[in-house]
């Protein structure tokens, strides 16, 4: 559950009971805790408690097992940004699912209607009607109705119609219209959230979000259109929330993992990191010890969607230790970690946190579940290109 803001950015990471095993592999590694990664999921559909449908964004984690999980935890239907990873959750059964990103390419939006079993289990967003029509066209080629949303910019500016202006009402007026349309409703995703810098700012978001999508609601139903569902995302704006009235679907993704940006924003400590990359110090020079592991892993990302609230590529950690040792900066495979006091010996393992850690997920081509003293790790695979997407 959120942590104290004023001490999470203090919280040590104790490596005797977190990512256990993590020091004994050969190579680096994406690494997963997996009792952390229980909890968070856990602890997320607790905290919304059924006032409002779970529907978690995968592009956090890519993987058939984490998103059965979440299934098993209350989740009742997914969230993608790509088509294949949406078909990848139908063809195993794991649905509704919405595509939150707007897609142009009508034989893009059939394939996945074909891959659907009912026009109910696959969703889609609209922003323009340029989007409308690719949706009308991908919907005729398949033969079946396509679930339409209409995607709202609540202030992130990037994707999405003004709430302000008439975009909306026009869109959904040519939803209604079509033979080859249904209207799903209006969705959000109040990304700039992460842009915020504390939990108390995050919440005037959450609740600035919520009155945008409660008043749009409102006028469209007074021109006579029925707004099914009211969908709102991203992880700080429902762990730091505003409450949930007049919303009806939530869209987290980060919460299975977190990463050192939910720790800054104040959401989480770092007992709720679920995802770090096992590294080696390689050598060790005046200036830093370097580990053997780069952007190619960890990324380059200071945080999401752009923000930078620091300019450390990550922490590392190493067992037995109370402060870790800042990532300084990073060349493909190699990670400059400024040490001070007593001389890290080359050899040495180090865990190291990332900023973010969607990226380094989709990075990494597997992940390793390291699942306690007495449980043998594991991996995890994540879903690679499925299906022909053009």
């Amino acid at each position: 559950m959120p942590a104290n803001p004023a001490s999470s950015i203090n919280t040590p990471l104790d490596l005797t009971t977190r990512f256990v095993g993590f020091a004994e592999l050969n190579e680096p590694r994406v690494v997963i805790d997996e009792a952390v990664l229980n909890r968070n999921i856990e602890d997320m559909a607790a905290l919304i408690g059924g006032r409002a449908a779970l529907h978690p964004h995968i592009k956090t984690h890519k993987s058939l097992e984490i998103a059965r999980l979440q299934k098993q935890n209350g989740a009742a239907g997914f969230t993608t940004a790509r088509p294949y990873e949406a078909a990848m959750l139908l063809r195993d059964g794991l649905f509704p699912v919405t595509i939150a990103y707007p897609l142009l390419n009508p034989l893009t939006i059939a394939s996945l209607l074909r891959e659907a079993t009912s026009a109910e289990d696959i969703r889609f967003v609209a922003d323009s009607h340029e989007t409308v029509e690719a949706l009308v066209a991908g919907s005729q080629e398949a033969g079946r109705k396509a679930t339409v949303f209409i995607k709202v910019d609540v202030g992130l500016h990037r994707c999405g119609v003004d709430p302000n202006g008439g975009a909306a009402l026009e869109i959904a007026a040519a939803i209604d219209k079509s033979s080859d349309l249904a209207f799903a409703g209006l969705l959000s995703h109040a990304g700039h959230a992460y842009g915020a810098g504390n939990a108390v700012a995050i919440t005037a978001i959450a609740e600035s979000e919520r009155a945008i999508m409660s008043a749009l609601r409102k006028q469209l139903e007074a021109a006579g259109l029925d707004v099914p569902r009211v969908s709102v995302g991203s992880t700080p704006t429902i762990v730091s929330n505003a409450g949930f009235d007049g919303i009806d679907e939530v869209r987290p993704g980060n919460y299975v993992f977190y990463d050192l940006t939910a720790v800054r924003l104040g959401l989480v400590d770092r007992n709720n990191l679920a995802l770090g990359v096992a590294a080696q110090i390689i050598a060790v020079n005046d200036h830093y010890a370097i580990a053997n592991v780069g952007s190619k892993t960890l990324s380059s990302d200071l945080g999401a969607h752009g923000t930078s609230a620091t300019k450390s590529f990550g922490e590392a950690w190493m067992i037995g230790q109370d402060e870790p040792m800042s990532v300084a900066k990073l060349s493909e495979e190699h990670a400059f970690l400024e040490w001070s006091g007593k001389r890290p010996a080359v050899g040495t393992p180090v865990l190291i946190l990332p900023n973010h850690s969607c990226p380094v997920a989709n990075l990494s081509g597997g992940m390793l579940v390291l699942g306690g003293e007495n449980a043998p790790s594991r991996a995890l695979h994540v879903e690679a290109f499925v299906g022909n997407f053009r």
